[in-house]
């Protein structure tokens, strides 16, 4: 039974801390949101850390899967709520770390409301408690503020080289959940809303990870499947992450074919429903036999 941390995600846990703190700082009006996303990036790597997914940055009603593209010009808007979603791994052993600015200090209750209701959950986790009771002291924190959890976003389980792998820690109470055991990883996340609680995939996708299929295609379409599965695994990875010297080579395109051919899937920016604003703040924990340990704690 393992009742301590991987060194490796000891470090992962670092990493994105401190990268997570120096990045928030970089988050004001009309700031360069792919140079925020370039620099998280960048500065996971100098760290001695590899991005496990690429940096978010989901402004306002955005909640989730969303990064700059290539050539992205938008910017950090005068108000409003700008969630910032950093991965790290080292040796695959990933951490995973969020946390929401309010730019005009407006929204700080959707701030809090996360912030608290995160810290909650954590301190009532331990070996044998279900999932589902955590989510429960979730969405109770969260209604305090008058606001509402996502319902269908959840944290996750963790294992090496494995971002979502199979437990979900859901944003509200439910029932007949598995139990959380000694050894495991999660990523904590609540997600508060003025909305109605849902979100659903917009018509925007620039995550894309590869699906395992072993599918031989032809000429470039087929260098570039084996180029991304050796250089990502099973790790989502972003579509301005893909470069090619030839002008000829329409990489929107060739991405379309793989979609098209299921050895890549595409994950959809996913928005509030109504169109409201959404918080979000995330810790990755390890259970040991005394309770969680925080990972991705700030200092």
């Amino acid at each position: 039974m393992v009742t301590s941390p991987n060194p490796a995600s000891v470090k992962s846990g670092k990493i994105a801390a401190k990268v997570l703190k120096e990045i928030s700082a970089m988050i004001e009006p009309k700031a360069s949101i792919i140079k925020i996303c370039s620099t998280a990036e960048k500065k996971i790597r100098e760290y001695g850390g590899i991005p496990a997914f690429p940096c978010n940055v989901s402004i306002n009603h955005i909640a989730a899967h969303s990064t700059s593209p290539r050539g992205d010009k938008s910017e950090v808007p005068e108000f409003g709520l700008v969630k910032l979603d950093v991965g790290v791994h080292v040796d695959g052993h990933i951490a995973d770390t969020a946390l929401t600015v309010d730019i005009d200090g407006t929204l700080e209750g959707f701030v809090a409301a996360t912030e608290d209701a995160l810290s909650e959950a954590i301190g009532t986790i331990y070996p044998g408690i279900a999932l589902g009771e955590i989510g429960a002291t979730i969405e109770r924190v969260i209604k305090e503020y008058g606001l509402l959890p996502i319902s269908n976003l959840s944290g996750h389980s963790l294992k090496r080289y494995n971002l979502h792998a199979g437990k979900q820690v859901p944003n509200i109470k439910k029932r007949g959940t598995p139990t959380v055991e000694i050894g495991e990883y999660y990523a904590i996340e609540p997600f508060a809303t003025s909305g109605i609680g849902t979100v659903i995939d917009s018509d925007f996708v620039y995550i894309f990870a590869n699906t395992g299929l072993d599918k031989t295609l032809e000429g470039t379409t087929e260098k570039l499947r084996k180029y991304l599965r050796e250089k990502y695994g099973p790790l989502p990875f972003a579509s301005r992450w893909i470069g090619t010297a030839s002008k000829k080579i329409d990489v929107v395109e060739e991405i379309r074919m793989l979609i098209k051919e299921k050895v890549i899937r595409g994950f959809p920016m996913q928005i509030e429903k109504k169109a409201r604003p959404v918080s979000q703040t995330e810790h990755t924990i390890f259970i040991s036999e005394d309770g969680p340990v925080v990972l991705t704690g700030r200092t």
